[in-house]
């Protein structure tokens, strides 16, 4: 009946079913969830746009991502800053030179240069506690970094591996945009309704369990797009893999603004949520009321949302005993963040849909 049934209606999924139907394949697309957009989902709540599953700001340095979003989103000029409240004390981040300026007091590059020299542990970081310190010196890790990234990973800092930490931007700049991409923003009446225009006369099935009757789907189509937990697909023969996961607890106040900014950081180790999100401030909203959301990092389990891959040297090798099996099958194909086990950015994900799509119609 159809020539690819996808499983997964997040950005991997949606793109890819967009790219096949516009090439005069059939799909269908299924989600467990009882909506589409993935963890980007949005709705409506009190008159402003939730980011349900945490906070997601678009952003890339690629024109031609850039462009193919924007067919089906205008996307307004945010941009994204982050603060961090330590101890009630607000600290800018990114790391720049504001941050610099606001613990030590320095006000030039050089100046800031010399004071994470002087801090530096060693040059040869091999955990995530010695990489921060490498990267910023030792009091920016305490204040910044050590009780955040603990609380987010349930680990200490020396057990989790230093690439984790290198996403993380340092900048000798007097710029707080937490994005250094060109191009940066969020879909005008948000994300749910930049994917309703990109699954725009595509068939799409929500509230389906795809493992519930897996035989009967793959039946429908000649290829599979699978989306999911890889270590699912293969019903876990080689091992669980381990992902840490969140808990959101939203409020609507009464109140017009409720901490200025669309995210504020809480970097102590004795608050429990890592930080809080105010959602009217990604479109710029002025609106009387106002939504927050308390963003608390959770043990993962399989009846939980599994956001963050735990890529340390033991998953790692599990995951690779599943890709050898997934690189070796013809009618099933892996993408996306839960199927390759990968951290992406939206735009990421973005272009390994454009690029594995055309490999398949070339």
């Amino acid at each position: 009946m159809y020539d690819y049934l996808i499983v997964g209606a997040g950005m991997f999924g949606s793109v890819c079913a967009r790219e096949l139907t516009d090439n005069g394949h059939r799909c269908l697309v299924i989600d467990k969830r009882n909506h589409i957009a993935g963890n980007a989902y949005t709705e409506n709540l009190d008159g402003i746009n939730v980011h349900k599953y945490g906070a997601h700001i678009f952003h890339t340095s690629n024109k031609k991502i850039w462009d193919y979003v924007n067919k089906f989103a205008e996307f307004n000029q945010y941009r994204h800053t982050v603060i961090a409240n330590y101890e009630n004390d607000i600290y800018p981040l990114p790391f720049n030179m504001f941050t610099f300026n606001k613990i030590w007091g320095v006000t030039t590059p050089n100046d800031a240069k010399k004071k994470i020299e002087s801090q530096r542990a060693t040059e040869n970081p091999t955990n995530l506690e010695e990489q921060s310190i490498s990267l910023v010196g030792e009091d920016i890790y305490k204040i910044l970094i050590k009780g955040y990234t603990e609380k987010q990973w349930g680990r200490k800092c020396k057990e989790l591996p230093s690439s984790i930490i290198k996403r993380l931007p340092v900048r000798f700049v007097w710029n707080n945009d937490y994005y250094d991409d060109v191009y940066q923003g969020i879909p005008v009446g948000g994300y749910t309704k930049m994917f309703e225009k990109m699954l725009e006369g595509i068939e799409v099935k929500t509230d389906i369990d795809y493992f519930i009757n897996k035989n009967h789907w793959d039946s429908l189509a000649n290829k599979v797009i699978f989306t999911g937990k890889i270590d699912e697909y293969y019903d876990y023969k080689f091992g669980e893999l381990e992902y840490r996961s969140l808990k959101f607890y939203t409020k609507v106040l009464n109140e017009k603004d409720f901490q200025g900014n669309s995210v504020v950081n809480y970097t102590g180790g004795n608050i429990p949520h890592t930080r809080i999100i105010e959602h009217k401030h990604f479109e710029f909203g002025e609106q009387d009321n106002t939504v927050i959301t308390y963003e608390y990092p959770d043990d993962w389990d399989k009846t939980k949302v599994p956001y963050y891959p735990v890529n340390d040297a033991k998953n790692n090798k599990i995951y690779k005993k599943y890709k050898e099996l997934a690189d070796n099958g013809d009618k099933v194909v892996f993408g996306g963040r839960l199927a390759e086990y990968k951290y992406y950015d939206m735009h990421q994900v973005v272009g390994s849909a454009l690029r594995k799509v055309n490999r398949w119609l070339n």
